[in-house]
């Protein structure tokens, strides 16, 4: 995939031959399911839900208040009184760590007059106050000071705790839901654990190395749907070559989870999968180890690829070295399809946790009440070794619309590959308004995980009677 961020050629140190070789590993058991996308089809979507205010407004109502979404990192609170405001389109809560492994979240407002009651993210709090009033509530939510109480004869009851929303946990990472009917965590992500804990990928072990946020100007769904499908690849990163005999060289599947969907190598006896040679073939190994790396054309190589050698078996060799000097020898029990993280994962509404090593993470949301902008989000989740402390998160490094990705040096050569989808997004979001027939054509295979959010949007919105089928 090109949008994973290859380790750095002059960061892969020395270190002993593997004393696994990578074919002795047996290929993960989660890849080999095969579960393709439901009615194949070609299918059409209406350009109104990336570009009116009606439509955004209607998935704060049935999407954001509704859904279950990713808010935040456990280490990003990690000491109880730790809190974070989450912000989703006009909504903001208030997510805090109320024990050891213990979480809450509310609606960010008082329940006197409704004034915000966090402003900003907070350390250590015992209470939540609020700055108009004074009146205060527990970290648990339970009133704790209501000032000139007298005053309200009959009403100490009804604003006797903050209204929760729901709360989950999984792999380190937060998830919210404001419906206080919504089901459980567990059940929305469904097998989704699984493609990571029965490959030993545990991603509660892991540190943020880095986090962007990064203000588009496009709708939150253009913005995803640019990571929603890899075919793009060809045209817009031009520079992502593979030859006839790399492994991605055998095509892809997208496999239908439910409320997430899965980009993965196809394997030779898959039904459902794309044609060989998806992307851009080249002629010279050389050319993929090139960019694989990073390399210009006027410099240098940093990694050569010898006289009849496998550009693929190359770049599998610097990765497993590299995460080698991360995590030490455990580094011999993951296929090299891991190592490479060959799969990346979309669930519905926004959050894109890739699979294997490739330490990406995505999220996308609205810019506030918006529907012509959006927040790009880019964490990248380095591994930790065993009993490594683990370091502190890496600071938020907020990108304006008029700032380019190539400032956020800390992502390396994804944040310069950022720069061609950004300039496809704000493209596209201008484009539409110029598309007089009033829809865009999504393809079967292809664009078979952009179908499949919007079956799924289509469902949370009470569209789904919308005909959109060829």
């Amino acid at each position: 995939m090109s949008d994973h961020p290859a380790p750095p050629a002059d960061a892969v140190p020395d270190a002993p031959a593997p004393r696994r070789l990578a074919r002795d590993v047996p290929y993960p058991e989660h890849l080999k399911i095969e579960k393709p996308p439901y009615r194949p089809r070609v299918m059409r979507v209406p350009v109104g839900r990336y570009l009116t205010r009606e439509d955004h407004d209607l998935e704060v109502e049935r999407i954001w208040r509704r859904c279950w979404q990713f808010a935040c990192r456990e280490e990003q609170i990690p000491e109880v009184g730790d809190y974070l405001v989450y912000e989703i389109a006009e909504l903001s809560f208030i997510v805090v760590r109320t024990g050891p492994e213990a979480f809450k979240a509310y609606p960010n407002a008082c329940l006197h007059r409704g004034r915000r009651l966090c402003d900003r993210d907070g350390k250590r709090a015992e209470v939540f106050r609020c700055a108009f009033h004074g009146w205060a509530w527990s970290i648990e939510g339970k009133l704790t000071d209501m000032t000139c109480g007298f005053d309200f004869p009959g009403t100490r009851e009804e604003v006797s705790r903050l209204p929760e929303c729901k709360v989950g946990t999984w792999g380190g990472f937060v998830f919210i839901n404001p419906d206080p009917d919504a089901e459980p965590l567990a059940d929305y992500l469904g097998e989704l654990p699984d493609h990571f804990e029965k490959v030993g990928l545990d991603l509660s072990k892991r540190w943020i190395q880095a986090h962007v946020v990064a203000e588009v100007r496009c709708n939150w769904k253009i913005a995803q749907e640019a990571f929603l499908e890899a075919w793009h690849s060809w045209a817009t990163h031009p520079q992502m070559v593979r030859t006839p005999i790399d492994q991605f060289g055998g095509g892809n599947r997208w496999d239908d989870f439910g409320n997430w969907m899965r980009y993965a190598p196809a394997l030779p006896t898959d039904v459902h999968k794309s044609p060989r040679g998806m992307f851009e073939i080249a002629e010279d190994p050389q050319d993929v180890v090139n960019y694989y790396y990073g390399s210009h054309r006027n410099e240098a190589p940093k990694v050569s690829v010898a006289e009849g050698q496998s550009p693929d078996e190359l770049i599998n060799q610097g990765v497993h070295d590299y995460f080698r000097a991360v995590i030490g020898d455990a580094v011999d029990n993951y296929h090299p399809v891991l190592m490479r993280g060959g799969d990346m994962l979309a669930v519905f509404p926004n959050f894109h946790p890739w699979g294997g090593f490739s330490r990406i993470v995505y999220r996308f949301r609205p810019s506030g009440n918006d529907p012509e902008r959006s927040l790009m989000e880019v964490i990248l989740l380095q591994p930790l070794a065993e009993g490594e402390a683990r370091p502190p998160p890496a600071p938020i490094h907020h990108l304006g619309p008029d700032d380019s990705m190539a400032n956020a040096v800390e992502l390396g050569h994804l944040g310069r590959i950022a720069i061609q989808d950004v300039a496809n997004m704000e493209a596209v979001q201008q484009g539409l308004k110029q598309l007089r027939r009033g829809y865009v054509i999504l393809s079967q295979h292809h664009d078979a995980p952009v179908r499949k959010f919007h079956d799924l949007y289509n469902r949370w919105m009470g569209l789904e009677d919308e005909e959109d089928a060829a």
